[in-house]
């Protein structure tokens, strides 16, 4: 563990960590970029490169950007509050409050037509949720399986085009079968964004204002929401999503007038978030510190327990190893941890230069967001270039293998 250390990292580890970052931007391949890595009191932040692929207006330790799945850390926080007031019970059936998901069916195989189903063997709870294993998310592994299919007609993953309203995105949810039985298998994203739909109705608000309320305010994450306000929107870039063969930038969200600029009728927990590196860096010191943030308690530390270490049985998290050996094209992040705890990926072996028990998540835009226990220590890399491509996959990669070199202990 680390001393009572004023030495955070190494003035040669810091420069290393500089010129990596910037040997990206300078191939072309990332515009630009913001970096930040924080140990005890010290923070380091790099903003490099420009806010377009073309040019521009420089990077800035203020930019704003898309989170993505990067998002789910931060939006189950809402979830915990609600089990430390007892609002929620881990064991809880979850059909009182989403009635749409009672009486499930569930396919007999997950590649089965979808009339071919047996009944669910028990019903959903709050912890079925929490853990990613209530039945049905997104499956790499299953992507020509009709359920598959299904789920993107209904528009049930909140990329990109429509989505509808929490109550109609519930309504389409519920005229499907689960892919498996509840509690069994570990499944991505869907149970995040039900996540969402559970805490507006248990609260009665909309779920970014009971995020901002219990969460976004008291941590000063200021510039941090579901949507990006008219005041801030020239501080966020354009997102990228390049041409995989041509790897041409390719526009996949301009910010005036696109997808963030104003607030959306489904509030995707799982997916929707904007956010800067000191308002991650916030949070993601309070789950460090054990649910405190100053004097005010954000969480009680049982709850950032449950949420930053593995909640995944052998069993369930056959799905997660399978989900990383079919899409090492990624090249980061799905499933090389071993384990998941709520909202995020917790580290149950040593793959690669974190050590165990260092928590967070990666996001298809080009993002990335961990914190390490051990070394007391975060870091947050955010740029503009989406996974369509493996360039902003190997910079994530770079900035571990890089970062976890600049310690000083």
């Amino acid at each position: 563990m680390m001393g009572t250390g004023n030495s955070g990292f190494s003035e040669a580890g810091l420069r290393r960590l500089r010129a990596v970052l910037g040997r990206h931007v300078d191939s072309g391949k990332i515009p630009g970029l913001v970096a930040l890595v924080g140990r005890g009191e010290e923070t380091h932040v790099e903003a490099l490169g420009t806010m377009r692929h073309d040019g521009g207006a420089p990077m800035r330790r203020d930019t704003i950007f898309r989170m993505a799945s990067t998002s789910k850390p931060l939006t189950v926080a809402p979830v915990m509050i609600l089990l430390d007031e007892c609002r929620l019970r881990l064991d809880d059936l979850v059909e009182q409050w989403l009635p749409e998901l009672a009486d499930r069916q569930v396919l007999k195989r997950p590649d089965s037509p979808l009339d071919d189903t047996v009944p669910a063997r028990r019903p959903i709870t709050v912890r079925d949720l929490l853990t990613s294993t209530f039945g049905l998310g997104m499956d790499l592994t299953a992507m020509s399986y009709p359920i598959m299919g299904k789920v993107f007609e209904l528009e049930l993953t909140g990329h990109g085009g429509p989505v509808p309203g929490p109550d109609e995105w519930m309504r389409r949810l519920g005229t499907l079968p689960l892919m498996h039985q509840p509690g069994e298998h570990w499944q991505y994203h869907i149970s995040i964004d039900v996540l969402g739909v559970l805490v507006a109705r248990v609260t009665g608000r909309p779920f970014e204002e009971f995020l901002r309320e219990r969460v976004l305010d008291p941590l000063g994450m200021k510039d941090t929401g579901l949507h990006v306000p008219a005041d801030k929107i020239d501080r966020l870039p354009p997102s990228y999503a390049p041409d995989p063969e041509t790897g041409e930038f390719t526009v996949w969200d301009e910010a005036e007038g696109g997808l963030y600029s104003q607030p959306r009728e489904f509030q995707s927990a799982a997916n929707d978030v904007a956010s800067t590196v000191d308002d991650y860096h916030a949070y993601f010191r309070m789950l460090l510190n054990g649910g405190m943030h100053g004097g005010e308690r954000i969480l009680s530390r049982p709850a950032v327990e449950l949420m930053t270490t593995n909640r995944l049985t052998p069993e369930q998290n056959a799905a997660r190893t399978a989900m990383a050996r079919d899409s090492v094209h990624v090249g980061f992040g799905q499933g090389q941890q071993g384990g998941w705890g709520i909202g995020m990926a917790v580290r149950t072996y040593r793959g690669d230069y974190a050590p165990i028990g260092q928590f967070g998540w990666d996001g298809g835009t080009g993002t990335t967001a961990y914190a390490d226990p051990h070394n007391q220590l975060t870091g947050i890399l955010l740029t503009q270039v989406g996974l369509s491509v493996p360039d902003p996959a190997r910079l994530i990669h770079d900035f571990w293998t890089t970062l976890y070199q600049a310690i000083d202990n």
